[in-house]
Formats: C-alpha cells, sequence, structure tokens
C-alpha cells in the first residue's frame, strides 16, 4: 500500500454507515437490467468495481414508484422482486463496499428520439430538448409519489441497500420543480422558493422517516443549469440554503451542471474544457451547510486530482463514473502506488452513446465492461505459444498484441511509425483530444512490459512478414482516404486538394495565419474532423464546413454534438448543410460553387484559399492477398477490416487476439 493519497483512502461514515474509502461510483446507466431484473452481466459490473476497491456504489435510476415501471430499470416497487434487490446488493456487500439506489424520474426530460407520452411535470410546458410536454401532476398524485418513492426506500433498506441519492439534477423531475423556467404552479408546489422545494424537502423527510439511520440519504442538486430563465449559481446558493435547513435529515449533497436543453453537454464536460470545472462552484455552494459531507464530482479521472479536491475543502468523497467504466479497479491500482497500470478515462462520453444508442455500456478504452473479473482479468494460459505477428502501429495493432501476449502468446509488432498510436494519435494532438494518448501508451507500455517485440521505423513488406515465420498474422494497417465523386481525376492527381489528417499533419506545427477561407468538406461526420476544423480555425481567417447532409456531426452522440456546434460557432466557423461541391474550376478565382443536392441550386463562396475533404475510408489491405498466397493464417482487424470507430476497433482487437 501507500500513503500518496491518505485523505482519499480514509474511511468516513455517512449516515451512520461506514465506507472504507472517499471513492463512489456515480450513478451510471448500463442497460444490463432485463424486465426490471438484475442480469449477470449488471452483476459482474457492480462485482467488478466493487472489488476492484470503490468504497460504495450508486445504482442507475431505479423502477421504485407505480408511474415509473421501465423494464430496463430494477424493480422496487414490486415485492415479489425482493430477492433479486437482495443479491444486487449482497453481490456487492460480499466485496466490502456498499449499495445505493438512485431515486430518480426523468420527467417531461428526454434525451432519446422522440417525445415521451407518458412524462409527468411540474407545469404543461414543453421540454427544451425533446418539447415534450407533460401531464402536470396534482397535490394528490405527488403525495402518492412520495409515499412511493419512500416505500421503495424502505425496500431497499430491508434488502440490503446503505442508502439512496435522490437525482434532483440535470433537468429531471425534481429539477423541473425546483426551477422558475419550468415550475409555474400557483399552488403549494410552485411560486417562491419555498413552494418550488417542497417537493423535494418532503421526498426527503419522507425517506428519512421511512428509513432512520444508518441509512444514507444523499442529494445530486443543480448548479448551473445553462438554461436562460432557469436555475444559475445565485439561485442554486439560494435553494442549497433552504435545504441545507434539514441538515441532519440528508446526509451528502453534490451539484451538478446542465439540463435537457443545448446544455446537456455540460453534464459530462470533456478534454475541450477545463479539469474539473465545477469544484470551486461546489465549494461555495457547499458553504450553505459546511457540516453536511459534499462530493467532488465533474472531469475527475486521476487520483491525484481527487485527493486534492478532499484537501482543499471542496468536498469529503469523490464521485466518480467514468473513470471506474474505464478500470474498476482505479481505487485499487491508485491505493497500492500502480498508477501506470490504470486504463484511464479519456472522457470521449462513447459510453454515454453506447447506452442511448445502443444496447448496452460499453468503452472505448476499455473492452471488457460487464465481463467476469473484469478488475483483475487473468485470461487462460494457452497450452502451446504460437508467434503472432501484428501488421500496424495503432490501436488495434496494440490491443492485439497486449491481448495475446497477455494469453502466452510470442508477439512481434511490426510498423511504418516510429511512433505508436496511428490515426489516435493525430487525434490526441488536435484540440481536445488530449486524453486519447492515454490509450495507446497504456497499450503500448503493458504490451512491452508483457515482452511484445516491436519492430518500428519502416514500413512492412511481404519478405518482412515471412522472416518472422509467423503462426498467425494480423493486419491492422488501418484505412486511407477515398477519393471523393467531386473531386476530378485532374484534381486528384494534382494533389491540390490534401485530405484533412493530411492538411492536419502539416499545420500541427505552424502557427502562422492564411488569410482567406478554407472550406471543409465534410463526408465523415466522425470527432476528429471538427477536432480539426478547430485547429484550421486558427491557421487561417475564415472557416466553412459544408456537408451534403441536413446537419454536421452526424457520427456523435447528442452530448458530444451539442459541445461541438458550441465550440464551432464560438470560433466563427460556417456551416453550410445539403450542399457538395458543383465545380472546382473557379478556385483560380477564390470562389467555389457548391450545389444544393435537392434543389440543385449553385451558390459560390467567396474569398477561398484552401479546401481540403474528410471522406470516407478504405482498408489499406494491399498485403492480405499476398499473405494469403503463400499460405499464411492471416486475418485483419480494426480499419484494415473496415473503417470503425475507436470502441469497435478496441473490442474487435481484444475479442479476435483473445481467441487465438
Amino acid at each position: 500500500m501507500t500513503d500518496t493519497y491518505p485523505t482519499l483512502f480514509s474511511p468516513i461514515e455517512l449516515g451512520g454507515v461506514q465506507l472504507r474509502n472517499r471513492i463512489i461510483h456515480a450513478s451510471i446507466v448500463t442497460k444490463y437490467v432485463s424486465q426490471g431484473l438484475p442480469t449477470e452481466k449488471l452483476l459482474n459490473y457492480y462485482r467488478s468495481r466493487a472489488a476492484g476497491g470503490a468504497a460504495a456504489i450508486i445504482t442507475e435510476p431505479l423502477a421504485m414508484t407505480a408511474h415509473n415501471r421501465i423494464p430496463s430499470r430494477l424493480r422496487v416497487w414490486d415485492d415479489r422482486e425482493f430477492d433479486a434487490l437482495q443479491r444486487v446488493a449482497e453481490t456487492v456487500n460480499r466485496e466490502g463496499a456498499e449499495i445505493l439506489g438512485q431515486v430518480q424520474d426523468s420527467g417531461r426530460g428526454r434525451h432519446a428520439v422522440g417525445r415521451n407520452d407518458s412524462a409527468v411535470g411540474a407545469s404543461a410546458l414543453p421540454d427544451d430538448l425533446s418539447w415534450t410536454v407533460p401531464s402536470v401532476l396534482s397535490s394528490a398524485e405527488i403525495n402518492d409519489m412520495i409515499e412511493d418513492w419512500a416505500r421503495g426506500c424502505g425496500r431497499l433498506s430491508r434488502a440490503g441497500f446503505a442508502g439512496v441519492e435522490i437525482s434532483a439534477g440535470h433537468g429531471h423531475l425534481f429539477h423541473q420543480f425546483l426551477s422558475p423556467w419550468s415550475n409555474h404552479r400557483q399552488d403549494e408546489y410552485g411560486g417562491d422558493l419555498e413552494g418550488r422545494t417542497r417537493f423535494l424537502r418532503e421526498l426527503v423527510a419522507a425517506i428519512r422517516n421511512e428509513c432512520p439511520q444508518p441509512f444514507i440519504i444523499s442529494l445530486k442538486l443543480p448548479g448551473d443549469d445553462g438554461v436562460p430563465g432557469g436555475i444559475d449559481l445565485p439561485m442554486a446558493q439560494d435553494i442549497a440554503g433552504r435545504l441545507g435547513q434539514l441538515q441532519g435529515v440528508f446526509d451528502c449533497w453534490t451539484w451538478v451542471w446542465g439540463a435537457h436543453a443545448r446544455s446537456l453537454y455540460k453534464h459530462l464536460p470533456d478534454a475541450h474544457g477545463d479539469r474539473h470545472p465545477y469544484l470551486e462552484h461546489i465549494k461555495t455552494l457547499r458553504q450553505a451547510a459546511p457540516a453536511v459531507a459534499s462530493g467532488a464530482i465533474g472531469y475527475l479521472t486521476d487520483p491525484n486530482e481527487c485527493e486534492t479536491a478532499l484537501t482543499d475543502g471542496s468536498a469529503d468523497v469523490v464521485f466518480l463514473g467514468r473513470p471506474l467504466i474505464t478500470d474498476p479497479a482505479f481505487p485499487r491500482k491508485s491505493q497500492q502506488g500502480r498508477e501506470a497500470d490504470i486504463r484511464y478515462c479519456v472522457s470521449c462520453n462513447t459510453c454515454w452513446r453506447s447506452i442511448i444508442d445502443g444496447a448496452g455500456l460499453e468503452c472505448d478504452n476499455n473492452p471488457r465492461v460487464g465481463e467476469v473479473d473484469e478488475h483483475d482479468w487473468q485470461p487462460v494460459q494457452i497450452a502451446s505459444s504460437k508467434h503472432v505477428a501484428i501488421v500496424g502501429t495503432g490501436v488495434a495493432a496494440l490491443e492485439a498484441a497486449l491481448t495475446a501476449a497477455r494469453r502466452g502468446h510470442r508477439v512481434t509488432v511490426l510498423g511504418d511509425h516510429d511512433n505508436p498510436g496511428g490515426k489516435t494519435r493525430l487525434h490526441a494532438q488536435l484540440p481536445g483530444g488530449e486524453n486519447l494518448s492515454s490509450v495507446y501508451d497504456y497499450q503500448y507500455l503493458t504490451a512491452t512490459r508483457l515482452g511484445v517485440r516491436f519492430e518500428l521505423g519502416r514500413q512492412a513488406t511481404l519478405q518482412d512478414i515471412l522472416a518472422c515465420q509467423p503462426d498467425i498474422t494480423l493486419l491492422a494497417t488501418g484505412a486511407r482516404a477515398t477519393v471523393p465523386h467531386w473531386l476530378g481525376d485532374d484534381w486528384a492527381e494534382a494533389g491540390l486538394v490534401p485530405g484533412i489528417r493530411e492538411l492536419a499533419n502539416q499545420l500541427l506545427n505552424r502557427s502562422d495565419i492564411t488569410e482567406g477561407r478554407l472550406i471543409i468538406v465534410d463526408q465523415d461526420h466522425t470527432e476528429l474532423t471538427y477536432a480539426a476544423a478547430e485547429l484550421f480555425a486558427a491557421r487561417f481567417s475564415a472557416v466553412t464546413i459544408v456537408t451534403s447532409r441536413e446537419r454536421i456531426a452526424h457520427d456523435v452522440s447528442l452530448i458530444n454534438r451539442q459541445g461541438i456546434y458550441q465550440r464551432l460557432h464560438d470560433l466563427g466557423i460556417a456551416l453550410l448543410c445539403n450542399v457538395e461541391p458543383h465545380s472546382l474550376d473557379p478556385l483560380e478565382q477564390a470562389e467555389l460553387a457548391v450545389r444544393n443536392v435537392y434543389s440543385g441550386e449553385v451558390t459560390l463562396l467567396q474569398d477561398v484559399v484552401a479546401l481540403t475533404h474528410a471522406s470516407s475510408r478504405v482498408p489499406n489491405d494491399q498485403l492480405l492477398k499476398p499473405l494469403q498466397d503463400e499460405g499464411l493464417d492471416v486475418r485483419t482487424i480494426g480499419d484494415c477490416r473496415a473503417p470503425r470507430s475507436l470502441l469497435a476497433t478496441t473490442r474487435e482487437a481484444y475479442r479476435v487476439a483473445a481467441g487465438l
């Protein structure tokens, strides 16, 4: 053990419950619940985070009321499923951690596609994001819901849960009652601050009456929700002052940012902004009742940051979500002084996208989320070691190398770049991408420690691969940009219109500004394109993105897309949708003709001095057939199989190598 983080790994008592350290797993939706019941994948997920050293785990939102019977939430309202709740609690408790259930209702708030026809809320006003108009809750219905929640909390307590977190931020139902923007009621649950906080105050009191200590009640409250007319920091302080009068009834609180609005992206801050951007505000807000334990939350990814937050007066515990998705053993490794072994969260928010648009929680930098013994994976060693040759230096090659080596294979990596990382290395050098370096840094260091041999700095030929005498060859040679259909052969051969990655590499180490407009033709819609656009905005006096689609960033999650739009508009980058280049000839006159893909109308863009394209990519698989002709066992992975995301690349490379 190490004493580097003495406060982080000191015990604390909340609500009469002793926690072994100060790390609490923040509530994360997993989609690992089926028909209201926990799946083995959910139990694996919780077990690994508890065994990995977290002191407590807050579940995803629970189905606790007669109104909120969502099948993807653990069923609390039904006594018939009491055994399932006990099983969840016992899974966590056996590893020395505690579990808290989250009390939440989204109300009118919705960030999935479409509107929520069953939504209830404070007033008949549209959600700022989905425009859902809720059914207005009557006073009697509010009282019934409070009773349901309190009874549900009692059921959790009897099942072995150590407490609950009431989620009253992020634009959910309780937030909607707190905000004058969404609460226009004139009864006892609206109007002034006393009325708008009544629902939450009565809920806290009812839960405490049902669940006396030892039982933790924690509050998640809105800081600045980013909605004009909503809750700003002064109002958050007023709310904290009123709720702070309940100290002794609840045990811990923290504050979160954003709402179901254009400010949703503030919910999960990423590397485009400051690290832990909310801590100073949390430190101020907690002064309304400084004796109440406060939680640090928001873009904390390093144990040093956690320790500082606990010693500078900001907080008494830390809520970690994304970092514990990426590495469930983050606490244990930190406590043991094994920081170099941590797979760090890159704050890319792919996890968010996987639970909104996908089948369940996944992570770019952890291909084993929810698997057995995820926190301490020791693969079964193969009986007969093979020599695995891997061609490439990107994330797919590195993940496959470390996984195959962990299985006991002898691994050689051949690559033309001196530094590993592939396209991810370029992205890491662009605005907001710096955290991505931890993906390939971890992979390379781990693979090296496992004995993987790297032969880098020159492009591998067929003879180089044959000379290795491999038993298995994995091609991870990436992909290259296609020539877009609007770029004629003459222009393509002349090389006057570089691809976006080529141009970004050329401009990374320059600081001069070119007067005139750069046009980016976007047929890619991934985050790297917009990170490059931010770089270009510092190298050209004007930048315009044109795309044939109806909007940009199609291949980006909603929460990240909002941030992209905010930054591009802040930088003055113009966006022109539903058009594609029509003629390149006017470029000689600093004009570019673009054509509307629906009407055919042609527009001339002025002051154009440069043009680049972000186009679809095709695999660099030229070595595949020659290797097959030589009789080698060869397989393609990553972009060499088909251009794909970082998430798909990491997952596929792991699974292929684990199966060798």
